[in-house]
């Protein structure tokens, strides 16, 4: 795959993962990395969807004590879907159990906040 490719399946995956957000201009060795390694070869690859590969990030962000990073991700897959505010809650209920209960504060105030922002929104059925 061409450059240009990787970069514009890389931005597509992106926009996916994370709806509408500010990307660094091609050229920029960071931003490059971020969208044509991370984005268009390994969040684009076909063995493991979205959903599954936004779970295991959500592990990741709760035992690094991430909240702020981990809000995000629970706001985009309200947003678009992947789970139900009650499924957001599971999530929460099974991070606590194995990242401890003294960092379960702050992950349950950004499931909080997602879930508020997605009642608000109209989103919610």
């Amino acid at each position: 795959m061409s450059d240009s490719g990787r970069r514009a399946r890389g931005e597509e995956t992106a926009r996916e993962v994370y709806g509408e957000l500010p990307l660094l201009p091609a050229g920029h060795v960071y931003g490059d990395a971020l969208v044509e390694q991370l984005f268009a070869e390994v969040w684009a690859r076909p063995a493991l969807d979205i959903p599954s590969r936004r779970l295991l990030v959500m592990g990741v962000l709760a035992a690094q004590g991430r909240f702020e990073p981990l809000g995000i991700q629970f706001r985009r897959c309200l947003a678009t879907g992947e789970l139900t505010p009650e499924q957001v809650d599971e999530v929460v209920l099974q991070l606590t159990h194995y990242v401890g209960w003294g960092m379960s504060q702050p992950i349950v105030a950004e499931a909080e906040v997602a879930k508020h922002e997605h009642r608000a929104s109209g989103q919610d059925s």
